[in-house]
């Protein structure tokens, strides 16, 4: 994913703000996802976010695909991006927006990374050992690097913990390698 933008997280916090006030702070989260789910819709992004397009055209189309599914806020937001030509940055808002709110929750971001993907049960044990170790409740999402091999890979916050194949042969390489100097 690419980096956030100080444009993205100033939206963020003022979705947030906004939201708080509101008391709708899981409204809004779902409102920003499904936002930045129609926005990366090639036929959607081609109208809401081009310069050729009319802007009453483009807010039109966004009030027509966010009217009653979002709340007020989200969409308004969705036509003050269209109309600065940033409707690009809606991704980053939302993921912005989660992590502001699981921060104010306590809520810990992890990601799994593994070379297949996981059953529930699977993640359900992954989620139970990421929250022992993290001490709090995890937002826990998986991903998936055939390049693994084998194994998992856990990121949290900063702290990466590699169990997997790929690592363990690239650890025994670097110690074969030094033990050859």
């Amino acid at each position: 994913m690419a980096r956030p933008s100080t444009a993205a997280r100033r939206y963020a916090e003022a979705a947030y703000e906004l939201a708080m006030r509101d008391k709708a702070l899981d409204e809004w989260r779902d409102g920003l996802a499904l936002a930045a789910e129609l926005a990366a819709d090639e036929k959607v992004a081609e109208i809401i976010d081009n310069p050729a397009v009319p802007l009453a055209d483009r807010e039109a189309v966004i009030d027509r695909l966010l009217d009653g599914r979002v709340p007020t806020g989200v969409r308004n937001l969705v036509r003050l991006l269209a109309r600065r030509g940033r409707v690009d940055v809606l991704p980053n808002v939302a993921a912005q927006y989660v992590r502001r709110l699981n921060r104010e929750r306590g809520i810990v971001e992890a990601v799994v990374t593994t070379a297949t993907p996981l059953d529930e049960d699977e993640t359900e044990a992954i989620r139970a050992r990421v929250e022992a170790m993290a001490g709090s409740s995890v937002d826990l999402r998986s991903d998936v690097d055939a390049d693994l091999i084998g194994g998992v890979v856990v990121r949290i916050g900063d702290r990466l913990y590699d169990a997997s194949v790929r690592g363990r042969l690239e650890r025994l390489r670097s110690q074969l390698m030094a033990g050859t100097r």
